[in-house]
């Protein structure tokens, strides 16, 4: 929206022509989510302490956990509330990926919102059903990628890239509608799954959306995509603006959530920042590079897959709990331990992501 304003007052003021270059933007929308984070989240974190909206802690968890009972959830409508507005204020809301991220935000942190209700509220442990959950989310991926596929005026927008290999540019045809739909719901849940400690997976999806926006910044610069030999995506740089609001809200977020934290996310949260992880990474074409970058993510998952295949086939568990941040405080580390040395692994892991823009 300022965009616009400036843009026309830019005639008669000058200096106000700053404003639309993205990395400005880009600044200032990451403060602004920060600031509304800080100024809103005391009053939301009261709000959701008066409306008894507090964790349910399962009793089959590490008993470290069973002092975490009474903690408010659904802090995640904080993270959607800052980003939504940085973004509306200083995106150029003309661009199509601005509105594509924001629905996906916004439609996943509904389906996130339900699910947490259902616990919270109605005080069934399950939520939605995993099949009604996964339905839903597959209708807006599938609706994402259709909007996407539909809508996309260059080859290079539906091809598949592979990090650290140079001049591959595979075209997916109708199947990048299909890899779309397994990208954004496969990183949805992820970070869903994450989720289990204090401020475990909101530190890693700030790095990751931060590095993102690198991404973003440069393949929507035809000189730096030319000079680092990856596809030029027009309008690709808005999504900076996104992805800096996204890190400035869950800085603001994580304010709160640190250890021992004063409210936890969500379903409303985790879901719908992880949907906003794997829509980013496909306008920017690098989803195994999201993949690199969220190895913690994907650990996670692939520790919760093998658990249960495991236990069906065998009747015997490889971990001692799933997901694996669970395994390693039954081991008997503390919990910040466990934290704070994924997100040591997860900044080198972005390291690596942003390495394979020179190395090919």
């Amino acid at each position: 929206m300022l965009v616009l304003i400036t843009e026309y007052l830019s005639q008669f003021i000058n200096g106000l022509s700053v404003f639309q270059y993205i990395t400005l933007r880009a600044i200032f929308a990451a403060m602004t989510s920060l600031v509304i984070s800080l100024i809103f989240g005391p009053r939301i974190i009261m709000w959701l302490n008066s409306m008894q909206l507090k964790q349910a802690i399962r009793d089959d968890g590490p008993e470290t956990h069973l002092k975490k009972h009474g903690t408010p959830t659904m802090g995640g409508a904080l993270i959607i509330l800052a980003v939504c507005l940085s973004s509306l204020l200083w995106a150029d809301l003309s661009n199509r990926y601005v509105w594509i991220i924001l629905f996906t935000v916004v439609g996943f942190g509904l389906i996130g919102w339900i699910d947490d209700y259902k616990k919270v509220v109605e005080k069934n442990p399950n939520g939605i059903s995993a099949k009604h959950k996964i339905f839903w989310q597959s209708i807006l991926a599938i609706f994402i990628a259709f909007t996407l596929y539909y809508t996309a005026s260059t080859p290079e927008e539906t091809e598949l890239l592979l990090p650290f290999v140079k001049d591959f540019a595979l075209p997916l045809g109708w199947f990048y509608i299909v890899f779309v739909y397994f990208v954004v719901v496969g990183s949805s849940n992820a970070v869903n799954l994450t989720d289990g400690l204090d401020g475990l997976a909101i530190l890693p999806t700030v790095m990751i959306a931060g590095a993102l926006g690198i991404f973003a910044y440069v393949t929507g610069n035809f000189q730096f995509s030319e000079y680092l030999n990856i596809p030029f995506i027009s309008g690709a740089g808005e999504v900076a603006i996104v992805a800096a609001a996204i890190c400035g809200a869950g800085l603001g977020f994580l304010w709160f959530n640190t250890y021992p934290a004063m409210v936890f996310m969500g379903d409303i949260g985790a879901l719908s920042l992880g949907a906003s992880l794997g829509i980013m990474a496909v306008v920017v074409r690098q989803e195994f590079v999201l993949a690199i970058m969220g190895g913690v993510f994907v650990i996670e998952t692939l520790s919760v897959i093998i658990q249960v295949v495991s236990f069906k086939l065998t009747g015997k568990r490889v971990f001692r709990m799933a997901p694996i941040h669970h395994h390693f405080e039954l081991k008997g580390w503390p919990e910040p331990r466990v934290i704070v040395r994924f997100w040591i692994i997860t900044i080198v892991l972005v390291l690596i992501g942003l390495a394979t823009l020179k190395i090919r």
